[in-house]
């Protein structure tokens, strides 16, 4: 009877969770269907859109149109600059509150997570005012520099909460066997954090690469990256469904792929075995 309860019980569960996948997949199912339509079929009802012919007409217009290498070379710059320059600046301060905390240290944590509340939009005249007073407009290092500002509370958290993982019984070990404090972070912290830092990595490239407020407001074409890119599809005279689609598929697709390759690194054990 008991058996009975938990295989009902793991067949609802499954059920639901495969329901769930599902409605959360279908827009990106619907948008890839629509991608491989022509513009005509793309505005029909769904049942004539399903049966309308296939065609790469649309990518073909896309990249006829706009340089797509040109604006994924910029995405992901963007991306893995502001990633690589949040990382120097977040390990020595993750490493700080981890191990040496301090009377404040949880109110400043706070302090850094609200800033995430603030509204974009809020200082956007003044980051826009100062970054053409100082000529970074419509630049990669503008973006890099902005990208790394707003994701930095949550990559300072994310190594915070690993790095409070590791056994400080290991750090003090290193510091009698004569490590400095820059070996100390180079050679016995990060070693241990990878699996951490690489979940870290990757969530940050994922929202540098998936920002649209800041680098459609503070690029024009130079530095434009991928959702300017998808955001060029959308005119006055209306929206182009197949085109804006096969654009959305090309700028998601590295994302996706990446992601699911480096799915094992966000549920590897951060410091399993480390303590003896």
């Amino acid at each position: 009877m008991a058996r009975a309860v938990t295989n009902r019980r793991k067949a609802i569960n499954t059920t639901i969770g495969w329901t769930i996948g599902l409605l959360m997949f279908f827009p990106i199912l619907w948008i890839l269907i629509l991608s491989f339509k022509s513009e005509v079929d793309a505005i029909r009802g769904p049942l004539e859109v399903l049966s309308a012919d296939w065609t790469l007409e649309s990518y073909a217009a896309v990249q006829a149109r706009s340089d797509y290498f040109k604006h994924f070379l910029n995405s992901v710059t963007i991306a893995v600059g502001s990633t690589f320059l949040g990382l120097l600046v977040a390990i020595p301060a993750a490493w700080a509150m981890a191990f040496v905390p301090g009377k404040q240290t949880k109110n400043v944590l706070m302090w850094m997570l609200s800033t995430k509340m603030l509204p974009p939009v809020g200082v956007l005249i003044p980051i826009y005012l100062i970054f053409r007073d100082v000529g970074l407009l419509d630049t990669r290092l503008g973006l890099v520099i902005v990208l790394m500002l707003i994701n930095l509370p949550i990559i300072i958290w994310m190594l915070y909460t690993y790095f409070r993982e590791i056994p400080g019984e290991i750090l003090e070990a290193a510091r009698m066997d004569g490590a400095s404090l820059r070996d100390e972070v180079l050679y016995v912290l990060t070693p241990m954090a990878i699996p951490g830092m690489a979940s870290t990595v990757l969530l940050n490239i994922i929202l540098a690469w998936n920002e649209a407020f800041w680098t459609l407001n503070l690029t024009a074409a130079k530095a434009a990256p991928l959702t300017a890119f998808i955001a060029s599809y959308s005119s006055p005279e209306g929206l182009f469904y197949a085109k804006l689609s096969a654009a959305s598929v090309m700028a998601i697709a590295p994302i996706l792929i990446m992601g699911w390759f480096s799915q094992k690194q966000l549920v590897r054990g951060l410091t399993f075995g480390a303590v003896k």
